[in-house]
């Protein structure tokens, strides 16, 4: 229920907040992450995709064409692949005392959405530089209003999917690996 969902708010940002932590702790460059990660992905598909393949990108420049791509993939892989893996990851804390099994997903969402928004943010920059060095004609429309819808609507399937799976490794640890594989490749397919 989401009732109840709701009135776990404060354990939500607990796990947020331990997710945070964790996931940087014992990292020289900590948050940094955020901001290297899609600017090395996007240097490395402008490389392939954009100078030896030479696929065309329809006159945006191919730096923010992809880094666009890449950010956007990147959180929706992120929610998927840490919500699949909740109950393997999280089952000494399920076994120890009762909490809504979704705040955990649900949290992970969270964490995943905080890092979009960096990103995004990066993204933001890059397409205000192209446009200030008039690489790139800015247009925006009243589209840019449903933008949250997007972003809700990609953290839902990813939370959705995240769960089924996670579901089904409980049982088949396999899929773990088969999730690593499967996310990559999909992104290639897309």
């Amino acid at each position: 229920s989401f009732k109840e969902i709701f009135s776990y708010s404060d354990l939500i940002y607990l796990f947020v907040r331990r997710d945070f932590v964790v996931f940087y702790k014992q990292t020289i460059l900590g948050p940094l992450w955020f901001i290297i990660q899609p600017i090395v992905y996007t240097l490395v598909f402008n490389l392939i995709f954009g100078q030896i393949a030479k696929i065309s990108t329809d006159g945006i420049p191919s730096f923010l064409f992809y880094m666009s791509g890449t950010v956007t993939w990147s959180y929706f892989a992120i929610c998927l692949n840490t919500t699949s893996n909740t109950f393997i990851q999280n089952s000494e804390l399920f076994g120890k005392v009762y909490f809504p099994r979704l705040v955990v997903p649900i949290s992970n969402v969270i964490f995943s959405v905080l890092q979009f928004i960096i990103q995004f943010l990066i993204f933001i920059f890059f397409l205000n530089y192209f446009s200030y060095k008039g690489m790139l004609d800015v247009e925006i429309s009243m589209y840019v209003l449903l933008l949250p819808l997007l972003i809700l609507q990609m953290a839902l399937l990813g939370l959705g999917f995240g769960i089924l799976i996670s579901a089904l490794t409980t049982k088949y640890r396999d899929l773990t690996f088969v999730m690593t594989f499967a996310v990559q490749t999909w992104m290639y397919l897309t």
